[in-house]
């Protein structure tokens, strides 16, 4: 890594990089080509476990960079290999066993779904979503009750320490840490002339906002971002494509006004 960085692009993975429904990047690899040859960082930043961002990471040659895990709730460091610590999540499970039994039944999380309901819900392969229970630090779930019910169990959690951040298709509860506080200690610690981020879901937003430059990724599997600030000023784009193909294209359009 080099304090000379012209550029370190923060991303998004489901909705973004990868395709909504197959989980490909492949639309996005001239622009990852591109990042390289010019000497530009990227960090994947995802909901996703470390065990599952590790072998993304690996696949797409970024092994090199950190990663931002379970949406900002943790840091997978360069080149490290991914263990599974459950210390936190059993933590994070215990507050959800004290929550009172009428607003509990409302959540389902990971933690209380097999693989085969993962698989079902997400459209991962059986291996992927065995990867994707193995948590550290989050939470994800659904919501079944009513919104008067959901302010009620938030309420409750809040009391515990425990946050919730509305992702593109998840309701992901944490002890806090974001996508956007991960980064800005990345960005301390590279120093690069340059940043961009993309992302597709409300958890996505304060990142963009933190970025020099903000790309809203189309994604027509999920509710549209409202207006954000950077966007009355040019700073933070929106893209025609959907997923990785929208990704390629902001990224190959952000480089040439860069002159990179």
């Amino acid at each position: 890594m080099t304090s000379d960085m012209p550029l370190l692009v923060f991303t998004d993975l489901d909705g973004t990089l990868l395709s909504h429904g197959d989980y490909r990047w492949d639309a996005a690899l001239p622009a990852l080509e591109r990042l390289a040859h010019v000497g530009a960082g990227v960090v994947l930043a995802s909901s996703k476990t470390a065990l599952e961002i590790s072998e993304l990471r690996q696949e797409m040659g970024l092994q090199h960079w950190p990663a931002i895990v379970e949406n900002g709730a943790g840091l997978l460091a360069p080149h490290a290999q991914a263990v599974a610590d459950g210390f936190t999540y059993a933590q994070l499970r215990a507050v959800l066993g004290n929550i009172p039994a009428n607003l509990r039944r409302g959540f389902c999380g990971f933690g209380d779904m097999d693989t085969a309901q993962v698989v079902r819900l997400t459209g991962l392969s059986a291996s992927a979503a065995a990867l994707a229970k193995q948590r550290g630090y989050s939470e994800p779930g659904t919501w079944s009750g009513t919104s008067q019910e959901k302010a009620q169990f938030l309420e409750e959690l809040t009391k515990q320490g425990v946050v919730a951040r509305e992702g593109g298709r998840f309701l992901t509860l944490s002890f806090g840490g974001t996508k956007a506080d991960q980064m800005a200690q990345i960005i301390d610690e590279l120093r690069p002339r340059h940043t961009i981020a993309l992302g597709d879901a409300p958890n996505d937003a304060e990142m963009l906002e933190s970025a020099d430059f903000g790309v809203i990724v189309a994604n027509p599997h999920g509710a549209d971002l409202p207006l954000l600030e950077g966007e009355k000023t040019g700073r933070i784009m929106r893209t025609r494509l959907a997923g990785p193909q929208g990704w390629n294209a902001a990224i190959m359009g952000h480089l040439a006004r860069l002159k990179l």
